[in-house]
């Protein structure tokens, strides 16, 4: 079990478990840090709750005395937010390297339901910014009746490039899951973001439309 500092992340209920990175942890790019000595932490599989190995994404889940203890007079949100065990369960998709370095994916709410998989849109994000023809991108589920929701992107191309959806697909499928693979692509002016450059997603459904989707 993690019992070290986490660095970089926190919530209202996690409390304080936020700590600044030591400097000789700030090389580990992409890393919310390592774990506080005096919390613990463990990443459950996100359908069957069992705690996940090294490397292996799912929720993540804490204890500690910095950890809220529960919801005044609210039974059900408490019910919601802990397992019978005492741990917080945080809605985070995380995992931990093997060298106890905790990598924050997406938050759970955010996910999409493609048939019985589960796909993080940050996750596509990188993927689809690695295209040196794409200035910007951001994922989001499209309603589709046989798969329940598809990875749909929106994407603000380079200025003069003329990427087309095929080749924004083809670029996702060849370094992705097969189940994680962008079935649709829009092309769009800007992505709506906060001041702080996080990804506004409640406005991404501004440019949902009635459309074709490739193939499943």
């Amino acid at each position: 079990m993690a019992r070290r500092r986490l660095e970089g992340y926190g919530s209202t209920e996690a409390g304080g478990i936020s700590l600044m990175i030591d400097r000789d942890e700030c090389s580990r790019v992409g890393s919310a840090g390592r774990i506080s000595h005096n919390v613990e932490v463990k990443i459950v599989d996100i359908v069957t709750g069992e705690p996940l190995p090294v490397g292996r994404k799912g929720e993540l889940c804490v204890r500690g005395p910095s950890i809220m203890t529960g919801y005044v007079g609210d039974d059900g949100a408490n019910t919601a937010a802990f397992d019978s065990e005492g741990w917080l369960k945080t809605g985070d998709l995380c995992y931990i390297d093997e060298d106890g370095f905790l990598f924050v994916v997406d938050r759970l709410k955010e996910l999409i339901k493609y048939k019985a998989y589960q796909v993080a849109p940050a996750e596509l994000e990188l993927v689809l910014q690695s295209l040196p023809e794409i200035m910007d991108a951001a994922v989001m589920p499209y309603p589709h009746e046989e798969a329940g929701e598809i990875p749909m992107a929106l994407v603000v191309r380079q200025p003069g490039s003329k990427v087309t959806e095929a080749q924004v697909m083809e670029h996702v499928a060849k370094q992705v899951a097969p189940y994680k693979k962008v079935r649709k692509v829009v092309f769009v002016d800007s992505i709506p973001k906060s001041p702080a450059g996080k990804i506004l997603r409640r406005q991404l459904s501004d440019h949902m439309q009635p459309c074709h989707v490739s193939r499943l």
